[in-house]
């Protein structure tokens, strides 16, 4: 049985079909990719997934139970976290806090106690230490750069001991030194039991360290693969002509 298995989802906008008969699975301790061209779906299927969005038909199930008309946190204490393409972070507090008050499963609830509890400040500065960030746990957010900020919120999704990560974007706007930190993070996460299913457009990143890879077109799933072969797939090649070369 698969971590995570859609079953032809469907959604619409004003009668656009944003996504239509989406299927696909990711598997246990996998690294699977999600890529297509712009306007492909990808990112709806992610909110779906998610819970951000509730399909107009179609299932999703994670870990052997239904999730689809759940609501995001409840499937956040399930064991599934996302991050989006642009950070999330509240900037008068330090990393720390937005670290307890971000992580999904304490939420906002953590503003409302005295301070942060021992166990919780521990945890975090194991992550930040993880990230290589454990010099920043007292900065004030609004003082980080983009990618310090970006690993804060990876960061904040490690809090809740996720089973499986959704990385949206996660080479979008860092530098090639900090996307192969952030690369080397995934694998040993992964390395440690976690699964990961991503969206991306850098695909260096995907051809490099996914497998499988989901390949989305129209709002629908044409290919699933290892790189290799979704890389030769003729109407993958053919959905991607007028982007440039996959």
């Amino acid at each position: 049985m698969p971590l995570l298995d859609v079953k032809e989802l469907n959604k619409s906008f004003g009668g656009i079909h944003a996504v239509s008969d989406c299927s696909f699975s990711v598997e246990q301790g996998s690294i699977t990719g999600l890529i297509g061209p712009n306007g492909a779906g990808k990112t709806t299927a992610f909110n779906l997934v998610s819970g951000v969005l509730k399909p107009d038909s179609g299932e999703v199930w994670f870990d052997g139970k239904r999730i689809d008309k759940l609501q995001p946190h409840k499937i956040t204490r399930m064991g599934m976290s996302r991050t989006f393409q642009i950070t999330r972070n509240l900037e008068d507090m330090s990393v720390i806090e937005n670290l307890v008050v971000q992580s999904p499963v304490h939420g906002l609830s953590g503003l409302f106690g005295k301070s942060i509890r021992p166990e919780e400040r521990e945890k975090a500065m194991d992550l930040l230490n993880f990230l290589g960030i454990s010099h920043l746990a007292y900065e004030e957010t609004r003082n980080l750069s983009y990618g310090q900020k970006k690993l804060m919120d990876f960061a904040a999704l490690l809090m809740a001991d996720p089973k499986l990560i959704l990385l949206d974007e996660p080479a979008g706007g860092v530098n090639p030194a900090l996307l192969e930190e952030i690369i080397a993070h995934i694998q040993e996460l992964n390395g440690r039991g976690i699964t990961f299913l991503i969206v991306e457009h850098n695909m260096d990143l995907v051809m490099g360290i996914c497998n499988p890879v989901v390949v989305m077109a129209a709002g629908t799933v044409i290919a699933q693969g290892p790189p290799a072969e979704v890389q030769s797939d003729a109407e993958v090649l053919e959905a991607y002509l007028g982007e440039g070369t996959l």
